[in-house]
């Protein structure tokens, strides 16, 4: 619904088949939608749907192209296209039959047939595919320790029964009794020794803070401590993998030097893998985009958690905003289908 000047103006089902031409001609063609295009395909004349495309146009759905007459989805247009309008498009049997052939593979290890299938998605789609698996699941607690550099810095180091190792720094804030630090350390030694990493958190709140806020003053401070090193083990102790990365450089909305340049320094960012890590909490496919993906204005994320025999990650695809929606919303719910098995039963 939309409203200017007083009056209001429904979404109607022309309008709606108006909009997901527009976006699917401008997916297909990379070209601005004129009105004579549609005439024969929605049965009405010009006239009418340049009277319509101005109402979408105000509403905010779709915008003018400045070299042309014709129109293109806005970044509104595409995410009301994505929630009201799309439909998954079946696989063809070619796809299927590729990403089939490679989980059907027994001497390849689970990881290695999703980084695979994602590389063969990243050659199907031409855009850039990732796959971020943690790997912590299999490495329990050994010990942290606590080293002071300072009065007002420490660092808190984490070690685990793999041998893996990792350390992270910490000002103080003013007045923090170092002394408390460590007497947390030698607690959470004793209780959570053999806890998986990727359990450790969780432990952490529920069953050694309730402790430590009975027994030390500042023990907001301190929790927050142990919690940090051990969230910062998760992030650096994860397989992250890219496929593709040019493809997304060779799309026409990059084909400028400083756009190039701008997309290929944040796929080599360590905030990218941040922001393929962060999803909300259900595991449900989510499509971010422009703004919304936190990544780059002019891109579409697409990503999904997969859990599998103990372990989980998150499989993503990064395009323009001029996705083919439908295709990789498929590619990537089968992908989880297969890996969790869920087509099996």
């Amino acid at each position: 619904m939309y409203a200017k000047g007083g009056d209001t103006v429904l979404m109607d089902e022309r309008k709606k088949e108006l909009l997901k031409e527009i976006v699917e001609n401008y997916v297909k063609t990379v070209k601005p939608v004129g009105s004579k295009s549609l005439c024969k395909k929605l049965k009405c004349s010009s006239a009418t749907i340049r009277n319509e495309m101005a109402i979408l146009e105000n509403m905010g759905y779709i915008e003018k192209n400045h070299i042309s007459s014709g129109r293109i989805p806005s970044e509104l247009g595409y995410r009301y296209y994505v929630e009201n309008l799309m439909k998954p498009k079946d696989l063809t049997g070619e796809d299927m039959l590729k990403l089939q052939t490679i989980f059907s593979n027994k001497e390849l290890e689970v990881n290695d047939a999703i980084t695979k299938c994602m590389e063969i998605i990243s050659d199907l789609t031409n855009y850039t595919s990732v796959v971020l698996g943690k790997s912590s699941s299999d490495n329990l607690l050994k010990q942290i320790n606590i080293i002071s550099l300072d009065v007002d810095k420490i660092i808190a180091i984490v070690c685990t029964d793999k041998g893996v190792v990792e350390n992270k720094q910490f000002i103080l804030p003013a007045n923090t009794d170092i002394a408390e630090i460590i007497k947390v350390s030698e607690m959470v030694n004793k209780m959570l020794v053999g806890t998986p990493i990727n359990k450790v958190a969780e432990k952490l709140e529920f069953e050694i803070k309730p402790i430590i806020a009975k027994k030390v003053k500042d023990y907001e401070t301190v929790y927050h401590i142990f919690y940090d090193a051990f969230n910062d083990f998760l992030l650096h102790n994860t397989n992250l993998h890219v496929s593709g990365r040019v493809n997304l450089l060779k799309e026409p909305e990059y084909d400028d030097t400083e756009n190039i340049k701008r997309i290929a320094s944040k796929l080599e960012d360590e905030s990218f893998k941040e922001m393929v890590d962060k999803i909300d909490e259900n595991d449900e496919l989510k499509i971010y985009i422009g703004k919304d993906s936190h990544f780059d204005d002019n891109v579409t994320v697409i990503k999904r958690k997969y859990k599998s025999g103990g372990e989980e990650g998150t499989i993503a695809i990064i395009g323009p905003k001029r996705m083919e929606y439908e295709r990789v919303v498929s590619l990537l719910n089968y992908m989880v289908d297969k890996i969790e098995g869920k087509d099996e039963k």
